[in-house]
């Protein structure tokens, strides 16, 4: 046992005697002026062993009641909404058919500048707020509980509009609160009914992952159906067991040499009935089910297969996640692939995106060094959108960076081209090749290339390719 356990365990017994020992008096006191004014009672051993027994029954009823009592308390002590235990128990009671979920993106940042204290004040206003905005939009039945640190469950009796909708509002009017700006992620699902509560939360953080990594707007957030949701979940499983993908090919112009010599692959995952499921969709369900490995390893060897079928001079970018590039097994089967399919390692080029440094930057540096010597090329992915690429840069020679969109698309904001400059001439100096994506007029192309650019990639530049067409186009016989 901790010691705060143990401390804690002493203090309830203390309490249970302090509030037990007065009871027992009282009963002693009443019985004795009512039993014993003529000398009806005598103290003897016998009643000197009641009493104790009594004592002792008190005291352990009472520390009892307190035990029970925390253990089974129904409020959170900062938020003021259900606990996460209390909740789900509420969710498998009552069985409500739309449920929420809100994150507060931002809490860590919160508590690191304003304290927390700053922080719980904050949790439980946001509670208090949701009531009240429920209240406006006539919804009675509503639960509120704290799930985690960050992240709100919110449960309403019945399906229909008004929960996003209030959501929306309340989003929108407490941006900030306590002069402390707040970043919500909402999602919502309907149809709850007979889903267990643990299937729901996982449905539910899928949809805030998926609504992240696409960086939708809270009015832009669709509600989902569980049903729907469920569906897609067995088909991305079924999709991924039956190797069934789809790959499309946008083309990167080289710039200097005035040809497309590189392509940047985007998957899709394909169902039984011929449909195709987006990455935003099907990413977030393969990563909770440790499904992650399994698909970068099948994206790999479809783009061997698929290098092999196209000219030399043709090289292939392509998204791999980080945790799969950590797993020694991972790296080691891709080198036999390649070995034995006896492909130029050089044409692949890894894609590789982290928002925060890993921990274990040493060894992650050698493993990127490993993939490298074996002529394997690695690319930062979304360059400048956060510290962890920078961080990167100063440790590891990379192949090539592909900038984050937003300086693509935000060429005439003199701020956002003065630091895409900076960069350029910085990979410049430290010889990486530079990508920018998003390219779809002339004068981006123009500035871009103005600007000393490797690579551009986007309508500007053609038309992505299906499979078909790219090995009509490149094949080698």
């Amino acid at each position: 046992m901790q010691h705060a356990e143990q401390e804690e365990r002493e203090r309830r017994f203390k309490l249970a005697l302090r509030a037990g020992v007065p009871v027992l008096l009282l009963v002693v006191l009443i019985f004795y002026t009512s039993f014993s004014k003529d000398g009806f009672v005598q103290l003897s051993l016998e009643h000197a062993m009641l009493i104790g027994g009594l004592l002792f029954i008190t005291v352990y009823f009472i520390y009892f009641l307190l035990e029970v009592g925390i253990k089974e308390t129904l409020i959170d002590q900062v938020s003021g909404g259900y606990t996460r235990e209390s909740l789900i128990r509420r969710l498998k009671i009552d069985q409500p058919q739309t449920v929420a979920f809100v994150v507060i993106n931002n809490l860590s940042t919160i508590d690191d500048n304003y304290g927390a204290d700053s922080a719980n004040r904050i949790l439980h206003t946001i509670v208090t707020r949701i009531h009240h905005y429920a209240h406006q939009y006539d919804i009675e039945k509503l639960w509120v509980g704290r799930y985690s640190g960050a992240e709100f469950v919110i449960a309403v009796d019945h399906k229909n509009a008004k929960t996003k909708e209030f959501l929306r509002q309340f989003i929108q009017e407490n941006q900030t609160i306590d002069t402390v700006e707040i970043e919500y992620l909402f999602a919502v699902i309907n149809n709850t009914v007979n889903i267990t509560p643990d299937k729901i939360i996982t449905l539910l953080q899928d949809q805030i992952k998926a609504i992240e990594t696409k960086k939708i707007d809270a009015n832009e957030t669709e509600v989902k159906d569980t049903t729907e949701l469920s569906q897609l979940e067995q088909s991305i499983i079924k999709s991924l067991k039956n190797e069934q993908i789809s790959f499309y090919f946008r083309p990167l112009l080289n710039i200097k040499k005035n040809c497309i010599d590189t392509y940047e692959i985007a998957v899709k995952l394909r169902t039984e009935s011929g449909d195709e499921i987006l990455p935003r969709d099907y990413l977030p369900v393969v990563n909770r089910l440790g499904l992650g490995r399994a698909y970068d390893l099948l994206v790999f060897k479809h783009t061997v297969d698929t290098a092999l079928l196209t000219d030399s001079h043709i090289s292939f970018s392509f998204n791999i996640s980080p945790f799969s590039l950590r797993d020694k097994d991972f790296f080691d089967t891709i080198f036999n692939i390649v070995e034995e399919k006896d492909v130029d390692p050089n044409r692949m080029i890894f894609e590789i995106y982290e928002r925060k440094t890993h921990h274990d930057l040493s060894s992650y540096l050698k493993t990127l060094s490993r993939i490298r010597a074996k002529g394997i090329r690695i690319c930062i992915d979304n360059f400048g959108s956060s510290n962890a690429s920078m961080e990167y840069m100063k440790h590891f020679k990379f192949d090539m960076i592909q900038f984050d969109r937003d300086f693509a698309t935000q060429l005439n904001n003199p701020n956002n081209l003065s630091i895409l400059k900076s960069m350029i001439k910085m990979s410049r100096e430290l010889q990486i090749e530079t990508v920018a994506k998003w390219v779809d007029k002339d004068d981006q192309k123009q500035i871009l290339i103005d600007l000393g650019i490797d690579y551009i990639q986007g309508f500007g530049v053609a038309k992505q390719l299906s499979e078909y067409e790219l090995i009509e186009q490149y094949n080698q016989t």
